[in-house]
């Protein structure tokens, strides 16, 4: 019998950007294109087109991607916003098909593409834990034999009988991926979830998902936090553009990815204009010194101040800002958001332009390379947008505390202490 769990050949997936005025037709026009479609298909066989759809016009998500994984493998999955991470998780979920290729997947699947996906709000949380089973294939004796695992974990015991629409944020994520991680897929596929969100959170989740891939079940991992893929994952592939940069050894990959992709830059500014569709959108991120001057190169003793502007377009009940800065090696130096001063976990916004602003106190992270994240969301409900490395920047052993006494860590805060000299007695 076969070990493979997951094999993919020469897997393409291509996209038709920009916009198509949608147009309403008639009964009479489907008709009537319902019945010359045949003959259009037939001329088409015997003739080529002279007409040829414009290289703008489409965009190749992947392109020419094959590998294999192994039953039992934990496979982490990296690479920059835009490289085809999701769009392979998709894929694979079957959710969206691929224009050419194929993919064998042998084993039941579960997919924690976006917290929440498959809930429905008007049942309990008791029927969506019977009604993602039963969409996972399961019998209702295994269903059973695993709830009150799933419900210990989530911590809803008290509201399991109430419409999930009535939970919390915090509730709703938990219950979720209580659901995907205890109901025992062969394989089961996670993209960037727990992007954003508490450490306690995190670290439970994250445990949880060491706890599955000791059990010996497959893991396709999703993730910008590459402490968490090399701790977790046995191998790592490396997307960019479409395709495979690089597949083996995690440390190895998540080495590549840092070092290939940061390149210092004080100011980042978002490309396109925000889609009319789009509720939020970031336009600009810099970085300035303590003068107002833009700069990706600071004193270790200087201040780091970040510039964050973004356009809101619909009214928000509810949206926290966050930036996140990732150390040399790839881990989360630490967190910040707009609402860490405001007691609540997010904050209305209303449509408009806004300009959002935090500093780094100087001697505060240790001398290397730093690169920030920043995300608009909801938390553990929604994600309105993610973009990694916006500005990239070096913190130099000059006027560092770390490069006098040679300290260790990603931050190296001045913490006031109190001593005071006790009498002998």
């Amino acid at each position: 019998m076969s070990d493979l769990a997951i094999r993919v050949e020469n897997l393409g997936k291509q996209y038709r950007i920009g916009t198509q005025r949608a147009r309403y037709k008639t009964i009479r026009e489907s008709l009537t294109e319902s019945l010359v479609a045949p003959f259009r298909h037939l001329r088409s066989t015997f003739q080529h087109s002279n007409v040829q759809p414009s290289n703008d016009e489409f965009i190749w998500a992947l392109k020419d991607v094959s590998f294999d994984v192994k039953q039992g493998e934990v496979v982490g999955v990296i690479g920059r916003n835009g490289a085809g991470k999701s769009t392979l998780l998709k894929i694979l979920s079957r959710i969206t098909a691929p224009t050419e290729g194929r993919v064998e997947v042998y084993g039941r699947v579960a997919s924690l593409l976006e917290v929440g996906t498959g809930f429905h709000p008007e049942l309990t949380g008791r029927e969506n834990i019977y009604l993602n089973g039963a969409i996972l294939g399961m019998k209702r004796a295994e269903i059973e034999g695993k709830f009150d695992e799933i419900v210990a974990f989530a911590e809803v015991e008290k509201f399991l009988d109430t419409p999930v629409k009535h939970y919390s944020s915090g509730m709703y994520v938990r219950l979720a991926f209580a659901v995907a991680a205890h109901l025992e897929p062969e394989i089961l596929l996670v993209d960037e979830v727990l992007a954003v969100g508490d450490a306690v959170f995190q670290k439970k989740c994250l445990g949880k998902m060491d706890d599955v891939a000791k059990e010996g079940r497959t893991v396709l991992f999703v993730s910008h936090n590459m402490g968490a893929i090399t701790r977790l994952c046995g191998r790592a592939l490396l997307l960019d553009q479409g395709g495979i940069a690089l597949d083996g050894p995690p440390r190895m990959v998540a080495n590549k990815y840092q070092s290939s992709y940061l390149t210092s830059s004080a100011e980042w500014m978002s490309s396109d204009l925000p889609r009319p569709d789009a509720d939020f959108a970031f336009l600009r991120v810099i970085a300035t010194d303590g003068e107002g001057r833009s700069t990706s190169l600071f004193g270790g003793d200087e201040s780091i101040s970040v510039e964050i502007s973004y356009v809101v377009q619909r009214p928000l009940s509810g949206c926290q800002i966050g930036a996140r800065i990732y150390s040399p090696d790839g881990l989360v130096a630490f967190y910040t958001a707009d609402a860490d001063q405001s007691g609540v976990s997010a904050l209305p916004k209303e449509p408009g332009s806004y300009r959002a602003c935090f500093t780094i106190p100087g001697g505060f992270l240790a001398p290397g390379t730093y690169s920030l994240l920043v995300a608009a969301h909801l938390p553990y409900r929604h994600t309105y947008e993610v973009v990694e490395q916006t500005v990239v920047f070096d913190v130099s052993p000059s006027g560092s505390l770390a490069s006098l006494d040679g300290r260790l860590g990603l931050v190296t805060p001045l913490i006031p202490w109190r001593t005071r000299r006790e009498s002998l007695q």
